[in-house]
């Protein structure tokens, strides 16, 4: 069995997380993920808090087993959300998209463990600084709200210059990438775009079926321009995006265009009018299963290659 500091530090059976994606990741998918043995997220963003607190109290009575919870940090109402994960009692929390340097506090206090995500050295090691449990190195290759440099040289580098747990993302969907991730220092990998393919995430199949009709060059980045870049799957909303983008779009008329468009693809199904965010792994994806096989699957893959690499060493 593949077990590192991570099992220990989370409490969990094997080093995965699921990130917390807003919409998709709800409580069906979170607890699910955690019965599996990886740690489950409850994605927070864009949630009014009495729904986030809901989907936590839902998750506690579909599992016994640690869980999370996920908000962006720029989110609207970021601080009652934070609150509400306090109020719940949330083992586990993780924040990207902005300095978690002014939410710390409240959060460790209350006893949470505190995971940032971070897409550059410097940022992880300012966290590092503040006292956060273990970080996640999310590298461009992941799905919506992206940094600039690439998993690969992302991990090992903030690998070397913490002193924390880090956790591998960005471009992760089989056992080969768990490994590659341990062999790039992290103690585990926290999976997006591979947990949406899942029976029990309720994003819309049309959605699911995007990501599992996906090619290796499927995807594109928007928002570059205005400092927020965003991969999701081609399609017109995208396509319409960048075109604002090269037009000269105010950010205003831009960002406005793109409000909502989330919730349209995953919670309607409406893909051409909304925004199929995917990382780049989506062309690994080739179908759709309950999470409890995918773990197998995954955690059975990562020893097999594990095994075989081990003869690779030779007297």
């Amino acid at each position: 069995m593949i077990k590192t500091r991570l099992c220990d530090l989370l409490g969990i059976e094997y080093p995965i997380l699921q990130g917390g994606m807003a919409w998709a990741a709800t409580a069906e998918l979170a607890a699910a993920v955690s019965n599996a043995g990886g740690l489950g997220i409850v994605g927070a963003g864009n949630l009014p808090p009495e729904l986030v607190r809901q989907q936590l109290r839902r998750t506690r009575e579909l599992t016994h087993r640690p869980f999370g919870a996920n908000v962006p940090l720029f989110t609207e109402g970021v601080e009652e959300t934070l609150q509400v994960f306090i109020d719940e009692k949330v083992p586990v929390v993780t924040v990207g998209g902005g300095n978690a340097g002014p939410y710390l506090g409240p959060l460790k206090r209350a006893g949470i463990l505190v995971i940032p995500v971070v897409a550059s050295v410097a940022l992880a090691r300012r966290m590092t600084r503040l006292g956060v449990d273990a970080l996640i190195a999310e590298g461009m290759e992941s799905g919506g709200h992206i940094g600039d440099v690439a998993t690969l040289p992302l991990v090992p580098q903030v690998v070397d210059a913490v002193n924390v747990p880090v956790i591998a993302a960005g471009g992760i969907a089989d056992g080969r990438g768990l490994v590659a991730a341990l062999a790039l220092g992290a103690v585990g990998v926290q999976m997006g775009t591979r947990f949406i393919c899942t029976t029990e995430c309720q994003a819309h199949e049309r959605y699911k079926q995007a990501i599992v009709q996906a090619h290796d060059r499927a995807t594109m980045v928007t928002g570059g321009y205005f400092g927020h870049p965003v991969r999701s799957i081609r399609g017109p909303f995208v396509h319409r995006l960048e075109e604002l983008e090269k037009s000269g779009a105010s950010e205003q008329e831009f960002l406005s265009f793109g409000t909502g468009a989330l919730r349209t693809a995953i919670v309607e199904g409406n893909i051409e009018h909304g925004s199929v965010m995917a990382g780049q792994c989506a062309g690994l994806v080739r179908d759709i299963v309950p999470v409890k096989t995918l773990m197998e699957r995954i955690v059975a893959e990562a020893e097999a290659i594990i095994r075989s690499m081990a003869g690779l060493l030779k007297s």
